[in-house]
């Protein structure tokens, strides 16, 4: 057997309780081995000590299993009756037999050993306090993210002299258009109507830049977006169209006109707030240059974002009291964390408590790029935006000697990260106000579907950027940032790109297989680039999705009902075709 395939630990996503009464165990193994079987019961059935009489458990196999590109992963539920579980793990390759303790293997000889003290995996309890919740709505949910300044201008008549014309094409980071909340407000209905029914604000506090992640005051609505009465409206009305929102909060480094910085400068160490942030060289605190001289820490390396010392207690619970006014005076729905991967756990940790103790089903969501498990034990992120999803996908479009099965170990690779708890409520996306856009990728109609029926069809929840429901296109920051056109919209060609959108929402929503945990790939086709997944909902009723990313058409079974599809006719999808159907009843 190959040994060092093999790996489980009681701590991590690899066993972990799901809620109070069921229990996940993973395994991974390499593709040697071919049957598992799990060994597992109450660590007390044979007495406190074990006593004479023997442990030995119940013997079930697991049989889900995933496939990674080097190594199997196996998953199974149990419910232990006493919330309490002792297992191992019975492994068969083609010609062996070994048993997995947690100190290694052993030979069934070995185990059988009378006296042989055997080293079980142990879940000692499962306490209802411990166990990772996140909020249930969140995955029902279909995101819309808005950048504000270049959203909508509600308040046209109010335009300043420092307010550029709204306009198509390019843009700079410097130029202002004059979106604001009142425009926000202006297109609910709009976005009612496409089928949305959560909004992720960048950020909205008042800043010196236009995307305002130099935050100046974290209390107060930057006045270019209106006032903090502007905002309360907002979010009344957007609950009262059935639209949660979620807004940015950047505690990670903060603009350089922060009060609390602005006395640092002034005082130097003598500053109440001198360890608010991480100054190293006070003698150069205002020299302006970037800070790879290291003389405090910023983002990046931009010295007008200093960044903050969130180990600090008065730091902790400053922000933590301004999140709770947030709620308070908002009613908001999630907070974004920007560079959420920077922050102290202690202070993600205390946040998490305070807030939850406010509003309970509150999704706090963090910008991590990576693999963010120890973000996700459940006492501090729900989930991490889910950029990994994001780049296999559009490397798998890219690199077309890529097979269908490097788009499944692609896909079980990022659903094998954390708990399915996370994995419920993960943000989905195919683009941001930190990427290329979508269409921007490969200028392809065709394939920019197909990428928006694998996001519609994933575990979690989905989020589009404004402007992709008619396939906008911009490059990376800042020209991904450009104006909502919203003067073409009514055009024949965008009102059919917003009727595809709308119908993939709508699938979304109502097929609730989509928004399922459940899904494998049962390679029926032979066609390399022809690949294939089937989502099962909590009745096992099935959704196939097929998309065509070879180079010839593909003939295809005629069965169940269709839900969405491009370039699909007559049982022949055709390249870059995309189909979406309802299997029938076996």
């Amino acid at each position: 057997m190959e040994f060092t395939g093999v790996y489980h630990r009681t701590s991590e996503q690899m066993s972990y309780p799901l809620n109070e009464d069921e229990l996940i165990v993973n395994l991974k193994t390499g593709y040697d081995v071919e049957r598992v079987f799990l060994h597992y019961g109450d660590p007390y059935e044979a007495g406190i000590m074990g006593g004479s009489e023997k442990w030995t458990g119940k013997r079930e196999e697991i049989v889900f299993k995933k496939r990674l590109r080097h190594q199997l992963w196996w998953t199974t539920t149990l419910r232990p009756e006493y919330k309490r579980c002792k297992y191992y793990f019975e492994l068969h390759t083609k010609d062996e037999v070994w048993y997995y303790f947690e100190d290694g293997f052993l030979t069934p000889e070995q185990v059988q050993m009378e006296g042989r003290m055997l080293q079980c995996f142990i879940v000692p309890w499962m306490n209802p306090a411990d166990v990772n919740r996140t909020p249930d709505w969140v995955n029902e949910t279909v995101w819309y993210q808005i950048f504000p300044d270049r959203f909508c201008n509600g308040t046209p008549e109010e335009n300043t002299l420092d307010i550029v014309p709204w306009h198509a094409g390019p843009v700079t980071n410097q130029e202002r258009f004059g979106g604001n909340l009142k425009g926000i407000e202006e297109k609910l209905p709009y976005l009612k109507e496409l089928g949305i029914t959560g909004i992720y604000l960048n950020p909205i506090m008042e800043a010196d830049s236009t995307h305002k992640y130099d935050t100046k005051d974290y209390t107060r609505i930057d006045p270019q977006f209106g006032t903090n009465e502007d905002f309360a409206r907002l979010v009344k009305k957007a609950h009262e169209h059935g639209i949660r929102i979620m807004v940015d909060a950047v505690f990670n480094h903060c603009g350089r006109r922060f009060a609390p910085w602005l006395d640092v400068l002034e005082k130097k160490e003598k500053s109440p707030y001198a360890d608010w942030f991480m100054i190293h060289d006070w003698d150069n605190l205002e020299k302006r240059a970037d800070t790879r001289d290291a003389r405090f820490y910023s983002f990046a390396f931009a010295d007008w974002m200093p960044k903050l010392n969130t180990n600090n207690d008065e730091v902790i619970d400053y922000f933590c009291g301004v999140c709770e006014d947030w709620i308070r005076e908002f009613d908001i729905d999630g907070i974004r964390y920007d560079v959420g991967n920077e922050v102290s756990h202690r202070f993600l940790k205390k946040m998490r408590e305070r807030l939850r103790a406010l509003k309970p089903d509150l999704y706090l969501l963090g910008e991590i790029w990576h693999d963010a498990s120890q973000w996700l034990a459940g006492d501090e992120y729900d989930s991490v935006m889910n950029y990994p999803l994001l780049s296999g996908i559009h490397d798998f479009f890219l690199d077309k000697s890529m097979d269908k099965a490097e788009f499944e170990y692609m896909v079980n690779r990022c659903y094998t990260m954390y708990m399915q708890q996370n994995n419920n409520v993960m943000f989905n996306l195919l683009d941001s106000h930190d990427t290329e856009r979508l269409m921007n990728r490969f200028h392809d109609l065709d394939m920019f579907y197909q990428q928006l029926a694998v996001l519609f069809t994933m575990p979690g929840s989905a989020c589009i950027y404004y402007g992709t429901e008619i396939a906008m296109e911009g490059g990376h920051d800042p020209d991904c940032r450009r104006p909502m056109p919203w003067h073409e919209l009514s055009s024949p060609e965008n009102q059919e790109k917003i009727a595809a959108m709308r119908s993939l929402i709508e699938l979304r929503k109502t097929a609730e297989a989509c928004r399922s945990l459940y899904f494998h790939f049962p390679g029926e086709y032979r066609e390399e680039r022809l690949v294939e997944y089937i989502k099962l909902d909590s009745q096992n009723r099935k959704l196939e999705v097929l998309l065509n990313c070879g180079e010839e058409a593909v003939s295809v079974k005629e069965e169940g009902e269709v839900l969405f599809s491009r370039k699909y006719e007559n049982g022949v999808l055709e390249k870059n075709g995309t189909l979406v159907r309802r299997k029938r009843e076996e």
